[in-house]
């Protein structure tokens, strides 16, 4: 009996949530398969490779789509295909994502970055993003019981992967957030960074950390992964071994936290150029 659309897509969405996939991961894989299905009308059990090589040329010639984006199309289909259902498909081979190096600010700029934050619970954001490296979901989850003030730690509790892991706390930033937590009356409860209770969006979180990019005259492209960045960089230009900085940042490979020695000035600062040594 063959497998229709809609039973192969809740198949898959099961799969998915079974393996521990994140909701972004999970969302955009539902959407490339049925994409997919949608573009060469078969059952899943007649796709053959030639229509997967088909739909992934059709992707590769929208100049609009990075390689990552296809990178992601082609890892979509052959979980469904060749990790769910069994089929023995090679898979066109595509350009391979290109790996650009993260955007990282400087002390100063993020010292202008907090300077220029007026809004105290948007200082608070930027002061924990860039003082602990947590990721955005991280941050919009963390709740008050999650910190540990007088031992300068946190736990990010089913982070990427669903691992807890632990997390350092700046003294500037547990005693700002005490300070916070007094001027606004916060009962020290549930989501630290909440409005009217409810936990904020990624949307918010974005948001203020963009607006306050540009009160601060920051001509860089600045997101919540770049304080993320900016936290690595900065630990490893402090002399900090990098194991250690791949279990702060959750990384489960240490060649995905060794980026972050291509991109620290500190360290390139060190090497003397071949012209000045004649």
């Amino acid at each position: 009996m063959k497998t229709d659309t809609t039973s192969s897509l809740k198949k898959l969405e099961t799969e998915l949530k079974l393996r521990g996939f994140s909701k972004q991961t999970s969302k955009m894989y539902l959407f490339y398969n049925r994409k997919f299905l949608e573009f060469i009308k078969k059952s899943p059990d007649d796709v053959e490779e030639d229509d997967i090589r088909e739909f992934l040329a059709y992707n590769m010639s929208d100049n609009s789509l990075s390689n990552a984006s296809i990178a992601l199309i082609k890892a979509s289909l052959k979980f469904l295909y060749m990790d769910m259902l069994g089929k023995n498909l090679a898979l066109v081979r595509t350009p391979k994502a290109s790996k650009k190096l993260p955007i990282v600010l400087t002390r100063n700029e993020i010292k202008q970055l907090l300077d220029n934050t007026e809004n105290k619970k948007h200082r608070l954001l930027i002061e924990l993003l860039y003082s602990s490296g947590l990721r955005l979901s991280e941050c919009i989850n963390l709740k008050y019981s999650d910190l540990d003030l007088n031992d300068g730690t946190g736990w990010v509790r089913l982070g990427k992967g669903s691992k807890d892991r632990i997390f350092i706390i700046s003294d500037m930033f547990r005693k700002d957030l005490l300070e916070y937590k007094e001027g606004t009356g916060a009962d020290g409860k549930g989501y630290i960074f909440n409005v009217n209770g409810r936990k904020m969006s990624p949307r918010g979180i974005q948001h203020a950390i963009k607006t306050a990019a540009e009160r601060a005259g920051l001509e860089k492209d600045v997101h919540v992964h770049t304080l993320r960045h900016s936290f690595a960089t900065h630990l490893l230009e402090n002399g900090v071994d990098i194991r250690k900085i791949q279990k702060l940042l959750g990384h489960s490979n240490l060649q995905t936290t060794q980026i972050y020695t291509q991109v620290s000035s500190e360290e390139i600062k060190k090497i003397k150029s071949p012209l000045d040594t004649l």
